[in-house]
């Protein structure tokens, strides 16, 4: 089963910027589009970290962090019940909600081989570096006897180096992602590592 590419590169309407939901909201949205328990969490976790890089490291202000987190969360909600619509129907939802442009970009971009848009700005670019790396770790952490209690980034990289690990995890698309940012993939792990080892 292919994802299609969406065909376009324009989202929602200019004159919506600013329109947010509540995250309160973005967690309704979320359990009534996904029911895989698995996919939920994931999906908290992206939500999680990008939450915490709005925060700590583009010091946004608290509007800018809820887009951050809103993308996070609701990057997947059609791939539980609609795989092979993967990205458009959430993006139709949202448009129809009139949320602001930029969320919808971001939830756009965040797989450009797949959906064909390119990550345009900060968030874009980090949803998509994250996205991967998110789901690899968490693999990573359910092996271990102690989870994330004492997890290390080197023992994270050696696995990125052992493609029958996590094999639906694309080394590839990682690989472009990190191209695009200014960051080691070393503090992307940690960062990744620590901000999402207490969600739930």
């Amino acid at each position: 089963m292919a994802i299609q590419p969406l065909g376009r590169s324009v989202f929602g309407n200019p004159a919506n910027k600013g329109n947010l939901m509540s995250i309160e909201e973005g967690h309704q949205l979320l359990n009534e589009w996904v029911e895989n328990e698995r996919l939920r969490l994931h999906m908290k976790q992206v939500a999680a970290v990008m939450r915490a890089w709005a925060t700590q490291i583009e010091r946004a202000d608290d509007q800018t962090v809820l887009k951050w987190e809103l993308a996070g969360l609701l990057h997947d909600a059609d791939w539980d019940k609609y795989p092979d619509q993967h990205c458009r129907l959430i993006i139709e939802e949202l448009e129809k909600r009139d949320i602001d442009p930029e969320v919808i970009h971001c939830i756009a971009s965040h797989g450009p081989r797949h959906f064909g848009v390119e990550p345009e700005n900060n968030m874009d670019k980090m949803i998509y570096a994250f996205d991967e790396l998110s789901g690899f770790i968490h693999a990573a952490a359910l092996i271990r006897p102690t989870r994330y209690e004492g997890m290390d980034v080197k023992s994270v990289m050696k696995k990125l180096k052992t493609p029958s690990f996590a094999a639906q995890v694309s080394r590839e698309d990682i690989h472009d992602a990190m191209q695009r940012i200014t960051y080691p993939l070393e503090e992307i792990i940690d960062f990744i590592i620590i901000n999402q080892r207490n969600v739930n």
